[in-house]
């Protein structure tokens, strides 16, 4: 481990190190990230930049990345000022290794966390433009607007990093699946592209948060002839 900063240090602002901060910023503006919550890591060939734990997520600044081998997560570079790893690092590598994934989105949405107190396994809509932003497995075709987005849900842990296990069985039982939903917690969503993870989170949240609202009005999500009807 070191805390050299050529890993951190570039004038491109596709950098993950520079683009780490903006994205946080970005989500912390949409109240996805509040109270330090949260977090991204981007791939970068053999390595992978992830955002600290416990920092507030729009004052992040590059110096502030945690770099890690890809292949066993070994600490290439550590920021100064006592700042931690952050918790969710397990669960970004299931992504990787699992998916195959470059980038991977945790956020806390209210609206993520309701869709698991609205569902019990899993949350499922149809037969909705917004599901045609979103990619089977997160990776390959995007789904089209007659599919069903099925996204799985495990119970939260009382520590982070112990849902790792639930996480990966849910992504091999749902290879179509593009995130895991965390009930009470958020939900972890991937992409082959960092611009393909935000995206996916974005539209994602924004089927949860309409799920639910038609779920409380006593619309079907997922209707048997494409129109919303009373169950």
């Amino acid at each position: 481990m070191c805390n050299s900063d050529q890993f951190v240090s570039s004038i491109d602002p596709l950098h993950p190190a520079n683009l780490i901060p903006q994205l946080c910023e970005n989500m912390y503006r949409q109240g996805w990230v509040t109270g330090t919550g949260g977090g991204i890591s981007i791939r970068d060939n053999n390595v992978a930049y992830v955002a600290p734990s416990g920092v507030q997520k729009e004052r992040i600044n590059p110096e502030d990345m945690f770099v890690l081998t890809v292949n066993d997560r070994s600490v290439v570079r550590a920021p100064g000022r006592g700042l931690k790893e952050s918790a969710c690092t397990p669960l970004f590598f299931n992504a990787f290794s699992i998916r195959g994934a470059l980038s991977c989105i945790h956020t806390h949405s209210q609206n993520t966390v309701m869709a698991t107190l609205l569902w019990g396994k899993e949350f499922r809509i149809s037969h909705q433009e917004m599901i045609k932003g979103v990619r089977k497995g997160g990776m390959s075709d995007a789904l089209t607007y007659l599919d069903t987005l099925v996204v799985p849900i495990i119970e939260n842990t009382p520590n982070e990093e112990d849902l790792m296990e639930g996480m990966a069985e849910a992504m091999h039982k749902y290879p179509n699946a593009p995130g895991v939903l965390v009930r009470r917690h958020g939900i972890y969503v991937w992409g082959p592209t960092w611009e393909k993870a935000k995206a996916q989170t974005e539209c994602i949240d924004y089927l949860c948060e309409l799920g639910v609202k038609m779920r409380l009005a006593g619309m079907r999500t997922v209707p048997d002839d494409g129109e919303a009807v009373i169950p």
